[in-house]
């Protein structure tokens, strides 16, 4: 396939950038960078410079409404990390920017474009759904509250235009990603190398997580399987609260999962960003299982040994 691929130099889309083109796909990668030294590189992976629908609308315009009429699918992981930083007003202008307005420049150049791509695969997060206390949550849970959550609504508001164009959309939201270098995992697990660790709050709220291989695994899955469309929850089949997961964590790293961190200091630390680590939501993959995706890391343990040990 052609692939238009926005967000490709992030820490998922390098990684998706390699087995895609290694499957044999051609790749446009998107890419605010102006120095592409040190990107995945192969014949099969072209590097373009674009703004993200950020302060130059006009430049992506130029940029976009050729390589959409040239990809047979677009895949947008464009964001800034939302767990990086006090969610000031300028950091929440930030976090919506470079996913709605991504979101809506790529999908404005399908609307024009006389070539649609047959699939559009758009990042979204969990954090769609709030806070949660009890009872599963499936795709058909209805949005929460918060900032988070109401990012969450209107970043998916903007891929949905591509559904009037005839255009397959697939909505991935994404739990906690597991993963190695560059992966959010390294900021919960430095208090465990330092004897420190254990779990964030009353250790009591779901904390749903995904490794980086299923989550890069379900794309490719998403970009091939023609029967999976709409919200996608992109989240491991094993259910874990947050003591859990930290003292998994713990056993995974030798070390112990015994200081826990009080809500209030947490809240303190980070402002409103606490909702998003103190709260949670039993997140189950319902659509995935439907479809018959076979995760590689199902289980907490098994994707931890792959992190650390290989």
């Amino acid at each position: 396939m052609k692939i238009l691929l926005a967000g490709g130099t992030g820490f998922i889309g390098r990684r998706l950038t390699g087995e895609l083109s290694l499957e044999g796909h051609e790749i446009v990668s998107l890419t605010r960078r102006t120095d592409y030294g040190g990107l995945f590189s192969s014949p099969k992976v072209r590097y373009v410079t674009w703004n993200g629908g950020g302060s130059s609308p006009g430049m992506d315009a130029d940029v976009l409404e050729p390589l959409v009429g040239w990809a047979e699918a677009v895949v947008n992981l464009a964001g800034e990390s939302v767990g990086k930083g006090r969610w000031t007003d300028a950091r929440k202008k930030i976090l919506v920017d470079s996913r709605v307005k991504t979101t809506e420049a790529l999908a404005g150049a399908i609307a024009k474009s006389k070539h649609k791509p047959a699939v559009m695969i758009n990042s979204s997060a969990v954090g769609y759904y709030g806070n949660i206390d009890e009872g599963d949550v499936p795709e058909e849970h209805p949005p929460g509250a918060g900032f988070l959550a109401s990012l969450c609504v209107d970043w998916e508001k903007a891929a949905r235009r591509v559904e009037s164009e005839g255009v397959r959309l697939v909505l991935m939201r994404t739990a906690f990603v597991v993963g190695g270098e560059g992966s959010p995992l390294g900021r919960i697990a430095l208090p465990f190398r330092l004897f420190v660790g254990g779990p964030i709050g009353s250790g009591r709220q779901w904390f749903p997580w995904v490794h980086v291989a299923d989550v890069t695994g379900i794309a490719r899955f998403a970009l091939s399987n023609g029967t999976l469309r709409g919200p996608v929850n992109v989240a491991a089949p094993e259910t874990l609260t947050m003591k859990d997961f930290c003292s998994t964590l713990g056993r995974a790293l030798g070390r112990p999962s015994w200081a826990p961190v009080p809500g209030f200091a947490v809240r303190l630390l980070v402002g409103e960003l606490a909702d998003m680590i103190l709260g949670g939501q039993k997140v189950v993959p319902h659509a995935l299982e439907r479809a018959g995706y076979d995760f590689r890391f199902p289980k907490l343990m098994t994707a931890l040994e792959e992190v650390y040990h290989g």
